[in-house]
């Protein structure tokens, strides 16, 4: 089944790059080229309501964490470097149970980094997996506790073997104003201005057994980065189910009814659902449209009254006039993007991709 596509909102991009932009002069890549070798224009940066494909997301994260040889991006004083995350998965080898892995990629971390401490919480019937911060004048942004939240909450939900349900997530700074893209990160309740970045889960799935083997963690890490930092649609089922639909009738674009009819529901039960999931059906079609429409840009030659016809619209100008809301730029800011991509195309692409 082709898959819908997933773009990010330019602020996880600008999240990514803080860490390095902090350190000003003395900064050791270039962003610019950093943003150009993963095919992503550095104008869009400057839109606010801009967004960047998942591959582009991915390998702009790899090549990154290459060139600077930090899994952290900067954001600590000490770097994380290269293989610091396979050696905190491998250490769970071996561990009895749940709560002995996440204890064992506590302590790895810890000989590892002296910034911050990974710490098992508890909290009545629920317990958690927190960030202490150890170094106050370490540069602490936003991003780099969404980041640590969201890498870990993958990986213990993998660990515990894929059945963990995040009962709640805190952080530890007051509410951004990107934060409705959070809803696609994490996966439950969440909660601002917290005295810890953590997340939490039933204490019961504490005493659950480790299955999880070395060929199992080696398939885990060739997935990596993308099955860390991207968005998981399934954790929103309906809405994932949804886009299903809307791809799978391409170019037609289902309507409400039909959407419904598919899905083996009512029509007020399909917007009931979606609205439990924060969302409804417009939003999610115009997201869809969205997508398709910044992956075309980036990855073909398309002509825009073509894509606009391919996207429903009665001509180009409807379609521009609705990317424009959508992003806040012109169609053409990403196609350059690709344009300058192009030239790079024989000599293969940049680390990391294909992960996604």
């Amino acid at each position: 089944m082709l898959q819908p596509p997933v773009t990010i909102p330019i602020a996880f991009v600008q999240g990514m790059l803080s860490g390095i932009r902090a350190r000003g002069a003395d900064a050791p890549v270039d962003i610019g080229i950093a943003l150009e070798d993963a095919g992503i224009a550095p104008s869009l940066l400057e839109e606010t309501a801009s967004r960047v494909t998942a591959e582009q997301y991915v390998d702009l994260f790899a090549l990154l964490m290459k060139r600077l040889d930090d899994e952290a991006l900067c954001f600590l004083t000490r770097r994380l470097r290269c293989g610091s995350f396979a050696l905190m998965l491998r250490s769970t080898l071996g561990a009895p149970t749940f709560e002995v892995a996440l204890r064992r990629v506590a302590h790895t971390f810890s000989l590892l980094q002296d910034d911050l401490s990974l710490v098992l919480l508890h909290e009545g019937p629920l317990a958690g997996f927190g960030l202490r911060l150890n170094n106050l004048q370490a540069p602490h942004q936003n991003f780099l506790h969404e980041l640590m939240l969201r890498v870990y909450w993958r990986l213990f939900a993998w660990l515990h073997g894929g059945r963990l349900v995040a009962r709640r997530f805190d952080f530890g700074f007051e509410l951004p104003p990107y934060a409705d893209g959070y809803a696609k990160v994490f996966p439950g309740p969440l909660q601002f201005g917290q005295p810890l970045t953590a997340m939490w889960f039933d204490a019961s799935a504490l005493a659950t057994p480790m299955h999880r083997d070395a060929h199992a963690m080696q398939v885990f890490l060739s997935a990596s980065p993308a099955n860390v930092i991207l968005p998981r649609l399934a954790e929103q089922a309906v809405s994932a189910k949804v886009r299903a639909v809307l791809q799978q009738n391409r170019p037609a674009w289902a309507d409400l009814a039909t959407t419904a009819n598919s899905l083996h529901m009512s029509v007020s039960t399909l917007q009931r659902h979606l609205a439990t999931e924060g969302t409804s059906f417009q939003s999610l079609k115009d997201q869809l449209r969205r997508d398709v429409a910044i992956v075309r840009l980036n990855t073909s030659s398309v002509p825009l009254a073509a894509l606009a016809e391919e996207l429903g619209f009665a001509d180009s100008a409807a379609f521009q006039r609705a990317f424009k809301t959508w992003t806040g730029g012109a169609p053409g800011s990403y196609r350059s993007a690709a344009a300058r991509a192009a030239p790079r195309a024989g000599n293969g692409p940049p680390a990391g991709s294909g992960s996604g």
